[in-house]
């Protein structure tokens, strides 16, 4: 499975000309969520990376939209987001490959309102105020569960937050519903009380995507591929010990066991080479933004792969 995902990189550096020394650090993007979180915990990867002359500096981002923007500017090489990020940061023309994902997890993501909120349907946030973080997964699944609520994006009022100042407007009242992925919606769920309108399954696919800046995978095509190894080995030893993955990253997020451990269940393991399916499925999700004119102009997902070029 992994040299499947280590070929392209490896043809792409060949076909490449590499100039300079590579660096001597590598600028790893991360979120609290997912495998790179349990990765960071782990410390495995600074012992990988040692012989190959890499040190790693691990950045933490908020929420997707903004790790893109860290490596469209050069402060990141690498990172993980979900489906919509990359969609908006290569409209923007930011300079990135895909390089893996990871299966579906379409539950670890929802539209949640407030345990006393007499909504009882998406059909009922018409003319409401709906807070997520712009350009971030939860995006698309908004835009999917008003679709299949017979309602237009146009009918609702979005109100574009990062998930702290989200959920501070979610406890405030001063918002009807929240969109948000985990282990923040765990914590809306455990702490808070939050009740699921809809979340993604049956809905959305809510893949978590690897990606890196072009001039370093182009460069650099060893340290991506033994990072790629080091996910693949982390995921693969996750899957089969969720409680010790929560044991290690709940101190890392500043989170209370049982949330970690709930959004922990919902997680999905397995670095895969991003398919033409995914890939068909990227364009669908680019294609719809554009036509509600949240992407200024169409995008063709290809020319993000790092097999392209």
């Amino acid at each position: 499975m992994l040299s499947r995902l280590i070929k392209p990189l490896l043809l792409a550096a060949a076909i490449s000309v590499a100039t300079g020394a590579a660096a001597e650090e590598l600028r790893v993007g991360f979120q609290k969520y997912g495998t790179l979180t349990v990765l960071k915990a782990r410390g495995t990867l600074e012992t990988r990376l040692k012989p190959l002359g890499f040190t790693v500096r691990w950045v933490e981002f908020p929420a997707g939209p903004q790790l893109l923007e860290g490596l469209n500017v050069g402060a990141i090489d690498f990172g993980t987001t979900g489906e919509a990020p990359p969609i908006f940061a290569q409209a923007a023309g930011a300079n990135l490959v895909y390089v893996g994902n990871e299966p579906p997890a379409p539950i670890s993501e929802a539209i949640v309102i407030p345990k006393d909120s007499p909504i009882k349907s998406v059909k009922e946030l018409k003319g409401k105020k709906v807070v997520l973080n712009k350009g971030s997964n939860v995006h698309y699944l908004l835009v999917k569960a008003l679709e299949e609520a017979g309602l237009k994006w146009t009918d609702i009022t979005p109100v574009y937050l990062p998930p702290a100042d989200a959920r501070a407007a979610f406890e405030r009242g001063s918002v009807d519903a929240w969109v948000i992925w985990d282990p923040f919606l765990a914590a809306a769920e455990k702490q808070l009380g939050a009740r699921t309108l809809r979340d993604g399954k049956g809905l959305v696919a809510n893949h978590q995507f690897f990606l890196a800046a072009r001039p370093f995978a182009e460069k650099n095509p060893k340290v991506l591929a033994a990072v790629l190894d080091e996910l693949d080995k982390t995921d693969e030893w996750a899957a089969k010990n969720q409680a010790e993955v929560v044991k290690e990253i709940a101190p890392l997020l500043g989170l209370p066991t049982d949330i970690v451990q709930l959004a922990v269940a919902r997680y999905s393991y397995g670095v895969v080479p991003v398919t033409a399916k995914v890939a068909d499925a990227q364009q669908k999700i680019a294609d719809v933004f554009h036509e509600l004119k949240l992407i200024p102009k169409p995008i063709k997902v290809k020319d993000a792969l790092v097999s392209q070029k």
